[in-house]
């Protein structure tokens, strides 16, 4: 793989969130103003659909399209700009070295009213040949039913189980599409990605850091993304539902996980 195409999204005096083709790929504010993320286990040949979101609502809030918009005043500061880059592997991800593929800049000026949340979209073509991924063909839910949620629920209980007792084999089965696209998406091979995985798994184990919370229903979110196609699953802070306790440096490790349920069954895509 000569080239890798990231996502970088910064902020200034603001939070913003950047999402290609319905799916969110990270989220910027005062703490952490830049993000730099690789996309391509998100992106399809053809057109595809960039949003920057200002301002973006909690992730656990319930979808509503009535919900009305923020009034705001621009202090002229505020800002967020995203760019879609593809450098060579090995050169910085920056404008000045890599191709820009696509940018959405929001930066109104000093005592400009706008709503919040701002809302930028661009459709871009990518030079990229990558196969259908399985997500975009999963049956859009419109809600998320209650029977939907106990099964994942007890989908994640079950994992939570396994993890915390260094037990990866149920898990690995669980998370084999998902690993076999991840290998495919960066020029990797399924059965040594499924290995690292596995590795990475049982290190965590081994250090400890497998600790979790009690899972209860309250504590489930299923976030509907790229029309319903996945769940993202996430604990009521908004975080991913498998993020372990807080260790001794106060540092905890986070597995998103992002499903869809069908006929009882849960599979992991992302």
């Amino acid at each position: 793989m000569e080239r890798l195409l990231l996502i970088k999204l910064d902020a200034q005096d603001c939070a913003a969130e950047v999402l290609m083709n319905g799916v969110p790929l990270a989220r910027v504010d005062d703490a952490q103003p830049r993000a730099l993320v690789p996309a391509h286990e998100y992106t399809m040949a053809g057109v595809n659909r960039i949003e920057m979101v200002v301002w973006p609502r909690p992730a656990t809030t319930p979808p509503h399209p009535a919900l009305p918009p923020e009034p705001r005043v621009s202090d002229g500061h505020r800002s967020a700009h995203l760019r879609v880059l593809l450098p060579r592997i090995g050169s910085p991800a920056d404008e000045s070295t890599a191709r820009t593929l696509a940018q959405l800049d929001w930066a109104p000026p000093d005592a400009e009213k706008y709503h919040a949340p701002v809302v930028l979209t661009q459709d871009v073509t990518l030079p990229v040949s990558f196969p259908r991924w399985r997500w975009m063909d999963a049956p859009p839910v419109p809600e998320v039913t209650p029977a939907m949620h106990a099964t994942a629920l007890a989908f994640i209980q079950a994992v939570v189980s396994d993890l915390s007792a260094g037990e990866v084999d149920r898990v690995l089965a669980a998370t084999r599409l998902r690993c076999e696209e991840i290998a495919v998406a960066y020029q990797r091979q399924p059965a040594e990605e499924i290995e690292r995985w596995r590795q990475h798994l049982l290190k965590l184990h081994a250090s400890g850091a497998m600790t979790f919370k009690e899972l209860t229903a309250d504590g489930l979110v299923l976030r509907p993304l790229a029309g319903g196609r996945l769940l993202d699953c996430l604990g009521a802070d908004g975080l991913p539902v498998l993020t372990t306790e807080a260790d001794a440096n106060g540092a905890t490790y986070s597995l998103p996980l992002r499903i869809t349920v069908l006929e009882g069954k849960v599979y992991v895509l992302r």
